[in-house]
């Protein structure tokens, strides 16, 4: 599986414990965000590199960091078609994905212990959109996707 990943300043503490939680856990991993603090990437910027290789498929999935998560969250949701999640539990992150069909993670670096990132991250990646749903469920948030799509559609022209 391939994960685009990035982080601003505000989650650079958490990158190195996460990318190394990523790699042994046999996931192709893109750096599309700050890799030394003397060449911070701005959120904005890091949303967009990641919505952008998810959606276009370079990526399966992606993982963003901030500070608190909300501004990469955010900023990655302004790109058409990102599903951004920004998750600050296991339920939450187990949610977006069953519910939502969620193709990214949003996570705050200043918030977030590097043992919980790595546990939130690992459920998002191994839960099922619809998972455990019943068949008629998983029909009603699927044509409740289709009507966000067509609106995404007409507000990003």
């Amino acid at each position: 599986m391939k994960i685009a990943f990035g982080t601003d300043p505000g989650g650079f503490g958490l990158r190195e414990g996460v990318l190394t939680h990523l790699k042994e856990k046999g996931y192709e991993v893109t750096d599309l965000g700050t890799q030394d603090m003397d060449n911070a990437v701005p959120y904005m910027i890091v949303g967009r590199n990641v919505a952008k290789a998810v959606t276009s498929g370079e990526a399966d999935f992606g993982v963003v960091m901030c500070g608190t998560g909300m501004g990469i969250s955010i900023a990655t949701n302004k790109n058409k078609g990102a599903r951004c999640a920004l998750v600050e539990s296991y339920y939450t992150a187990r949610e977006s994905r069953i519910i939502n069909d969620a193709n990214i993670i949003a996570l705050g670096g200043t918030t977030t212990s590097l043992r919980m990132a790595c546990e939130m991250i690992d459920v998002f990646l191994e839960t099922k959109f619809g998972q455990e749903l019943p068949d008629f469920r998983v029909e009603r948030i699927k044509n409740g996707s289709k009507n966000l799509a067509a609106f995404e559609d007409e507000q990003f022209k």
